[in-house]
């Protein structure tokens, strides 16, 4: 009977050997380095796997098949760029305005983990919060002629994007998304662990959406009813630019006309 109310106990817990993993490093998550080493390096290793595939591709035709614009292949020199404006990025303004918040906001470190469905649901809440407030900055940012040209033009320097694009920005688009990816879990109260699970998915996303890469194992090949863009929806609006204003799922551009694919004008 013991046994039995201990597994009922434990069972929905399934994340707590993850929490206990990621607690056991509590020293370096109360660091103020941790929040922008963490950001830098899961961008970086997300954005590797593209970058090898982006120098093999010149000279392995299979790889051509995935490529959404097949004839424009990044150089070093353009890869080389990103990474500056990345790294510049992060330590000039993120570093600063986490050793602020790591002053401001002290890192609480529950003993439980989220519940797997808790945890899922918070992850689905942040991202959807997220789709729709860059959707209104993204939109704004196209329509409003000075802040196209002050803030968001930067990010259009590559009309065929490559991962390292991801990040390509100015300090305002770098913070003020930024803003919006760390203030949603604190406003859904999300469990630290969801959190750092919602910024880990959240940059994958990103990195995908910019990779010029569609594979059959794309994430927009695995959300049904074309609820999910990707790559294809992101990267025609670096093409188009006046399409495709969401960075993740279709239904605001369906929904306000602003929607296009490939074949297709916005509507």
């Amino acid at each position: 009977m013991n046994r039995s109310a201990s597994t009922l106990q434990e069972a929905p817990l399934c994340l707590q050997p993850v929490w206990d993993l990621v607690r056991s490093q509590e020293s370096w998550l109360r660091s103020p380095f941790f929040a922008v080493l963490f950001s830098l390096g899961v961008y970086m290793s997300f954005c590797l796997p593209f970058v090898v595939l982006d120098l093999l591709a010149t000279r392995v035709s299979f790889l051509q098949r995935y490529k959404i614009q097949t004839h424009n292949n990044p150089s070093l020199k353009m890869m080389a760029s990103c990474v500056g404006q990345t790294l510049y990025n992060h330590m000039v303004y993120i570093f600063p305005l986490s050793v602020a918040g790591w002053l401001w906001r002290p890192v609480h470190l529950p003993p439980t983990a989220p519940e797997l469905p808790e945890a899922l649901l918070g992850i689905a809440a942040c991202l959807l919060l997220f789709d729709f407030q860059y959707f209104v900055w993204h939109l704004l940012h196209h329509k409003v002629p000075w802040l196209y040209r002050t803030f968001h033009k930067a990010h259009h320097k590559y009309t065929a994007t490559f991962a390292l694009t991801t990040e390509h920005s100015g300090a305002w688009e770098t913070l003020s998304l930024g803003f919006f990816a760390a203030v949603n879990p604190a406003l859904l109260r999300c469990h630290p662990l969801t959190t750092l699970l919602f910024f880990t998915v959240n940059i994958w996303l990103s990195v995908e959406d910019h990779s010029g890469y569609d594979f059959p194992w794309s994430t927009h090949r695995l959300v049904p009813l074309g609820l999910y863009g990707g790559a294809p929806h992101h990267d025609l609006h670096h093409m188009k630019f006046k399409a495709n204003y969401a960075p993740y799922f279709t239904h605001w551009d369906k929904l306000l006309g602003t929607y296009a694919t490939a074949h297709s004008k916005p509507h």
